[in-house]
């Protein structure tokens, strides 16, 4: 654990080699040769794209997915070479910005693939893409019965390619599921009638964490991960088959320390009131760095191994702990969000609950004005 950075009291430290040890975990679950696709969009799911991208690769990731061209263009700055797969539907706008950058992007109807190409041809050059086959998930896609007939016709098209095929599932988190085992079966339908009729599909993908560690028939040529590859499960049935360690902790130290008596009020509205004298506990954390206020009053923090109970609502800026009199915490007393501390600890699945949320959400949600600290 690092002490605080010199403009914050509050930080979030990424632990790089609990990041690889999930990546050994989940390349562990697949056959030798297949590849490896380490999502790193919304910034690294709040971990920070650049130095997430960069230990990815190092522990053996082949590619890397992003949501937005600009994420890619991140990438692309910091000296990345590696591929990069842009998964969401850009503008018409970025198409120069793709070709220029060598981004690959994900294809989910003709229209899409018929524009790159008139942008590639000016350019000169041939630009490879990837179709998304809709299965089930019904957000983006070709349907499954008209897929061969799409592929036919794109394959004539001189300046672009098909580099590569996927689809995404919309329930793999449930072990056994239906619907999950339902889009596969469409999906190898798909990939089947391609390759009967002569034509490459190129790198056939599917898996994302879920089915990376519940689904193997669904690896093919790659795998998607992002939630697992930062130490959280994509739902309750993963828990029992794989060990994840999490990436990130959320510290901060106390602003302030001052007594109140009973009945005083903290925090906008004045919703919650001393039953007894006690001590508040300021800490410059709020809902701008992600702290759910949804979850004002239900959330704690650590100090010394101990929970304290975060009181009224939280702020901006700042959230407020209740501690007693006699605790004797001073400012510069360092407390825990999420993490460990002296053998208790408080996941991001716990503050995700208690926000009924999902922990995807909070680690997005964890802003950059939390200075990263990378160990």
């Amino acid at each position: 654990m690092h002490s605080a950075p010199k403009y914050r009291q509050s930080w979030a430290e990424i632990d790089l080699g609990a990041l690889a040890f999930n990546i050994r975990q989940l390349k562990s679950r697949t056959k030798p040769n297949t590849l490896f696709l380490a999502v790193v969009k919304a910034d690294g799911y709040g971990h920070g794209a650049v130095a997430i991208a960069r230990a990815a690769i190092r522990a053996g990731a082949h590619w890397l997915g992003v949501a937005t061209v600009l994420e890619a263009i991140e990438l692309r700055a910091a000296g990345i070479e590696h591929p990069i797969l842009l998964m969401s539907r850009p503008p018409r706008s970025t198409f120069e910005e793709i070709i220029e950058f060598n981004i690959t992007p994900l294809a989910s109807d003709p229209d899409f693939v018929y524009e790159l190409a008139g942008v590639a041809q000016l350019s000169g050059k041939r630009v490879g893409y990837h179709l998304k086959i809709n299965t089930g998930m019904n957000r983006l896609g070709i349907r499954p019965a008209e897929a061969l007939r799409v592929v036919h016709e794109l394959a004539e098209l001189p300046h672009v390619h098909l580099e590569g095929m996927c689809t995404h599932f919309a329930t793999a988190e449930v072990e056994g599921d239906w619907d999950a085992s339902n889009q596969l079966h469409q999906f190898e339908e798909v990939i089947s009638a391609i390759r009967e009729a002569g034509i490459d599909p190129g790198i056939v993908h599917a898996a994302n964490s879920a089915a990376t560690i519940l689904l193997p028939d669904s690896h093919f040529d790659m795998v998607r991960c992002g939630i697992a590859m930062y130490g959280l499960h994509p739902g309750e049935d993963t828990k029992a088959v794989i060990t994840l360690k999490p990436v990130m902790s959320v510290y901060t130290q106390a602003a302030m320390v001052h007594p109140i008596a009973m009945g005083e009020g903290v925090s906008y509205g004045l919703v919650w009131r001393a039953e007894i004298p006690c001590a508040i506990v300021t800490l410059p954390l709020g809902y701008a760095d992600g702290v759910p206020r949804i979850a004002s009053g239900l959330l704690e923090f650590l100090h010394n191994g101990r929970r304290f109970e975060q009181v009224g609502r939280v702020c901006m800026d700042m959230v407020m702990v209740r501690a007693m009199q006699n605790d004797r915490i001073e400012a510069g007393a360092r407390f825990v969000m999420i993490g460990q501390d002296d053998g208790a600890s408080i996941s991001m699945d716990e503050v995700a609950q208690k926000a009924d949320t999902i922990n995807y959400e909070i680690a997005c949600s964890l802003g950059r004005r939390l200075e990263r600290i990378y160990v």
